[in-house]
C-alpha cells in the first residue's frame, strides 16, 4: 500500500499516464510507514496564470477551516511533492521515453584528514553609526515603527487601494489618516479579539469598544479593508505567485535592512505564515506548529530582528543554482542582501535543511562565516564514526574530520542522539563542559562539547524567537483576499523589529511587547479618528486617554504651541494626547 501510494505521489512504476495526485490520497499515505520515513513537503498545485483576476479572492470562507477539517474542494485538489533532501518538486507524472545515458562527470574527492579547523576570516570589527543615531533620537514606539510603515509605504498603500477600488467602478476615496486607522485596528485585534470583528462596533455593553467605533465606521472599515490592495493589476508578473504584494515585500525588505542592527551572528531558517484558504501556494508541514500555510524563508538577526524574508513558492517558480538545493540558494540570496551593506565577515547559522558542505565552500569564497547541523549524505562522503558505534561510547564523545584544500570541518557528537555539524569557521577547540539533562536518571550530568557546537547553540534561535514574539499577539483579523493572512503577517513582523529596535535604543524605560503594541494601537486610532461625523465622542477619548497613565511619550515637535498646564510656550508635546506640554509639567498634566 505504502509503495503504490508513492507511486501515485511521483508517478513512478507505471507505463500509462498517471492522473495527478489529490491531498487526501497523500495525507493517506503519509500515514504509512514506508512513506513516513521519508520527509516531504507537499503543496497544491498553483494555477497556469500567476496573476489573473481570480486570484484576489478566495472559494469560500476560510474562517470556518481550522486544521484538518479541509473542504472537499482542497482535499481533492492537485498536488505537487517537494523533496525536502533536494527541494525540488516531483511533478513528472509521465512515464517519459529512456534517454540515452551520459558518462556522469567525475567530481574530485575531497581529502579528510584528522585535525581541527584553520580558518583565515578577519575578526568582526564593524561599528554600527546607525544605531547610535537611533539612540540619540530617543523615539517613540509609533516613531520606531514608522520607521518601516513610513510616509511613503502609507501613501502607496493609498495609492494602490484606490486605483484599485476605481478600476472597480468605486469611488473610495481613501485617505492617510483612515489607512492608519485600519492598521490601528488590527494591531489591537492581536491582543483583543472576538469571534466576529464586527462586534467592535455593537452597542451592547459586553462587546463594545469605543477606542475602534469613536475612530472609524463599521461599514467604512470594511469597504476599506475589503480593497485593501498593494499592486497594479494591469502590471504583474505571471511568474510570481506573490505579484500582488511583490511591491509591499520590496519596500519592507528595504526598510527591515536599512535600519538592521549591524551584528557579526545572524540565524536563517523557515516560517510560517497561517492560511487556510484555497490558494496554490499553501503548504503542509508535517514538523511545524502551523502545519498548513505560507512558508516564508528568513534571516534574522541572533535576537529575532527579521532582516530579509522571501515567501516560498516551490521550485516551479523558483529555480535554484544548479549545484544548490533551493534551501542553499535562499541562504545565498540572504548573504547578497547582508552584503549590500558592505562586505564583512557575517556569521549565519542554519539547521540541516539547508547545509552542505558544497554551501560552506560557496560562502567561504564570498568571505561569509556559515555553521549548522548537516545530513550525513551532505558531508560528501566524510569518514567519521559510525553513529552505532558512537552511541556505544561515553555521552559527550565526538569525532571529526577537516577538509584539506577548503578548510571545512564536519563534527560528529553524541549528545542524547548523534549530531552532526558543520563549519567553515569555528573549529573544535577549546572543548568545555557543558551540563546535559540525563531523562533516565533524571538528573544533570556534566559532557564533553566542542566550540562550533556550543556557538551553534546560542546563536542558531533568531528566527525561533522572531516567531514566538509574532504568534504572541499575532493579527487575528483576516479577509476573504488570499493575502490578508500575509498582510497581517508582515504587520507583526514589523511590530515585532520595532520593539527590537526598542530594547537596543531604549536602556532605561523600557516596555515589554504587549505594552509596545497598545500604546501604537492607541495613538493610532486616537490621533487619526474621524471628529467630523456626528456622534464622535472626541471629548470624552481626550479625557479618558489622558488620565489612563498608559503610553504617554514627550517628543519634540518643531513649532512652538502653548502648554496645556502652565499655557506658556514650549516646543514639546505628548505623543499620545497631540498637546503641547512641558517637560516639567508632563507628570502634573496626566494625574490633574
Amino acid at each position: 500500500m505504502a509503495s503504490t501510494s508513492r507511486d501515485v505521489i511521483t508517478g513512478r512504476g507505471t507505463h500509462s499516464k498517471v492522473k495527478s495526485a489529490k491531498l487526501l490520497e497523500v495525507l493517506n499515505a503519509m500515514e504509512e510507514e514506508e512513506f513516513s520515513n521519508n520527509r516531504e513537503e507537499i503543496f497544491i498545485a498553483p494555477p497556469d496564470n500567476a496573476s489573473g483576476e481570480f486570484t484576489d479572492e478566495d472559494s469560500g470562507d476560510e474562517d470556518s477551516q481550522r486544521g484538518a477539517h479541509l473542504p472537499g474542494s482542497v482535499l481533492h485538489a492537485s498536488v505537487l511533492c517537494e523533496d525536502s533532501a533536494t527541494g525540488e518538486d516531483n511533478d513528472d507524472l509521465e512515464l517519459q521515453p529512456a534517454k540515452k545515458r551520459q558518462k556522469a562527470v567525475v567530481k574530485p574527492q575531497r581529502v579528510w584528514t584528522k585535525r581541527d579547523i584553520r580558518p583565515d576570516f578577519g575578526s568582526w570589527m564593524a561599528s554600527d553609526p546607525h544605531i547610535e543615531d537611533l539612540k540619540s533620537q530617543e523615539l517613540s514606539p509609533v516613531g520606531l515603527f514608522e520607521l518601516f510603515f513610513d510616509e511613503g509605504t502609507i501613501n502607496f498603500i493609498v495609492n494602490e487601494t484606490n486605483r484599485y477600488a476605481w478600476q472597480k467602478n468605486v469611488n473610495l476615496s481613501l485617505t492617510t489618516q483612515e489607512l492608519k486607522c485600519v492598521l490601528g485596528i488590527l494591531i489591537l485585534s492581536g491582543y483583543i479579539s472576538y469571534p466576529r470583528r464586527r462586534m467592535f462596533w455593537e452597542t451592547s455593553p459586553d462587546s463594545h469598544h469605543h477606542l475602534v467605533a469613536d475612530a472609524i465606521r463599521r461599514d467604512r472599515f470594511e469597504l476599506i479593508f475589503s480593497y485593501l490592495h498593494f499592486a497594479d493589476n494591469n502590471e504583474l508578473d505571471a511568474n510570481d505567485r506573490f505579484a500582488k504584494v511583490r511591491p509591499l515585500i520590496i519596500r519592507m525588505n528595504c526598510n527591515f535592512q536599512k535600519h538592521a542592527p549591524l551584528e557579526e551572528f545572524y540565524s536563517f531558517g523557515e516560517s510560517m505564515c497561517e492560511y487556510f484558504g484555497h490558494r496554490g501556494s499553501k503548504q503542509l508541514h508535517t514538523g511545524k506548529p502551523l502545519r498548513f500555510g505560507y512558508k516564508i524563508w528568513c534571516g534574522t538577526t541572533s535576537r529575532g530582528y527579521l532582516v530579509w524574508f522571501e515567501p516560498s513558492q516551490g521550485t516551479l517558480f523558483t529555480r535554484p543554482d544548479r549545484s544548490l538545493d533551493l534551501g542553499g540558494s535562499m541562504v545565498i540570496k540572504f548573504v547578497e542582501a547582508l552584503q549590500e551593506r558592505g562586505f564583512l565577515p557575517y556569521h549565519i547559522f542554519f539547521d540541516k535543511v539547508f547545509t552542505s558542505v558544497k554551501l560552506m565552500s560557496i560562502l567561504r569564497k564570498k568571505g561569509v562565516k556559515a555553521t549548522g547541523t548537516v545530513r550525513e549524505y551532505r558531508t560528501e562522503r566524510c569518514p567519521l564514526k559510525d553513529p552505532k558505534e558512537l552511541k556505544k561510547m561515553k555521552r559527550g564523545s565526538f569525532d571529526y574530520k577537516v577538509d584539506e584544500s577548503e578548510e571545512i570541518i564536519v563534527c560528529r557528537w553524541h549528545d542524547s542522539s548523534v549530531v552532526n555539524i558543520c563549519s567553515n569557521a569555528v573549529g573544535i577547540e577549546p572543548v568545555r563542559m557543558t551540563s546535559r539533562h540525563s531523562g533516565a536518571a533524571k538528573t544533570r550530568t556534566q559532557v564533553h562539547q566542542p566550540s562550533l557546537v556550543k556557538l551553534y547553540q546560542e546563536k542558531v534561535g533568531g528566527v525561533g524567537r522572531m516567531d514566538q514574539n509574532i504568534a504572541k499577539y499575532k493579527v487575528k483579523i483576516r479577509g476573504m483576499k488570499w493575502y490578508s493572512s500575509f498582510i497581517g503577517y508582515v504587520i507583526d513582523a514589523a511590530l515585532n523589529n520595532a520593539w527590537q529596535l526598542h530594547r537596543i535604543c531604549s536602556q532605561d524605560a523600557q516596555v515589554d511587547l504587549l505594552a509596545f503594541r497598545r500604546y501604537i494601537a492607541c495613538v493610532y486610532l486616537e490621533s487619526n479618528a474621524d471628529t467630523t461625523s456626528q456622534g464622535r465622542r472626541s471629548r470624552r477619548l481626550e479625557t479618558e486617554s489622558r488620565f489612563d497613565m498608559i503610553g504617554h511619550w514627550i517628543i519634540h515637535q518643531d513649532k512652538r504651541t502653548r502648554c496645556a498646564l502652565c499655557h506658556s510656550q514650549t516646543n514639546t508635546r505628548c505623543e499620545k494626547c497631540q498637546k503641547g506640554v512641558h517637560a516639567k509639567c508632563f507628570r502634573e498634566y496626566h494625574i490633574r
